[in-house]
């Protein structure tokens, strides 16, 4: 019995890894020759969304890989979010009612402070 590649177990497993196209690339940036000369940031493409997320803050691919994909089903999930729609509401009568005698007695308030003159 032969073994099968991690990947395809990996794709059997998650149907996320097989949605997506994976792609290695050197990160640039401080860290030195290991970073500079060696593939490990990770980008990783949704191709049903065409969403790019990448990771890069690693040295290593396979911890950068898990950071693409934590990223990307976070941005899936915020995609798929419906925002729950607004109810209406309504002031309540005696609501109404008592912002009116606020602004009746304003109203007194501002007539008593003007002169007679004018």
């Amino acid at each position: 019995m032969g073994r099968r590649p991690s990947s395809a177990i990996a794709a059997d497993r998650d149907p996320l890894v097989a949605q997506t196209r994976i792609t290695f690339f050197r990160s640039g940036g401080p860290g030195g020759q290991h970073r500079n000369k060696t593939e490990t940031a990770v980008r990783l493409i949704h191709l049903p969304t065409g969403l790019t997320v990448t990771a890069a803050e690693e040295r290593s691919q396979r911890r950068n890989r898990a950071i693409a994909f934590e990223r990307l089903r976070q941005r899936l999930a915020a995609r798929n979010r419906r925002p729950t729609p607004r109810l209406a509401t309504r002031a309540t009568a005696a609501s109404r009612e008592a912002r009116l005698r606020a602004k009746r007695l304003q109203a007194r308030k501002k007539a008593l402070r003007r002169s007679e003159d004018a």
